[in-house]
């Protein structure tokens, strides 16, 4: 294994059960502009409110990958490395709502060690929680990790 793929979590040292830091991720239309020119997602209802609204939606919401990487921000600033994450993957439960008011909205991520699966891969579950206005936005989220 070379430096850059080693993570700064060692893996004897991690137990079931460990907290990782809690982040909160600012969201405004102009962060969901620049992620459409990136993704080339420019589906209206991610930044036309009068569409948005039309089709059933309360306002503008987030892309759901957006939100999705936003979330794994948490593993991989945890575990000093983004390629140590082997799975990850989501339910989205809620979209998140982003308001044209100067400030937008937060996605706030909190995630544990939920499992440690295999000693010789050094691997563990990490169990993610999202949410942003009180609502729970992501659901079975969670990503599979080798640890050094």
């Amino acid at each position: 294994m070379s430096a850059h793929t080693r993570s700064r979590i060692v893996y004897a040292e991690v137990e079931e059960g460990t907290e990782l830091p809690t982040r909160t991720f600012p969201v405004d239309r102009a962060t969901l502009v620049r992620y459409a020119g990136a993704s080339l997602d420019f589906n209206p209802i991610h930044w036309n409110e009068r569409f948005a609204v039309e089709v059933g939606l309360p306002n503008v919401i987030a892309h759901g990958m957006f939100t999705m990487a936003e979330a794994v921000r948490v593993v991989t600033d945890w575990v000093g490395d983004p390629g140590a994450v082997l799975e990850y993957g989501v339910r989205f439960t809620k979209p998140v709502v982003v308001p044209d008011d100067g400030v937008g909205a937060e996605i706030t991520v909190s995630a544990r060690v939920a499992a440690k699966l295999d000693d010789e891969r050094r691997t563990v579950r990490i169990d993610l929680t999202a949410h942003s206005d009180g609502q729970k936005v992501l659901g079975r989220a969670n990503a599979v990790v080798r640890l050094g």
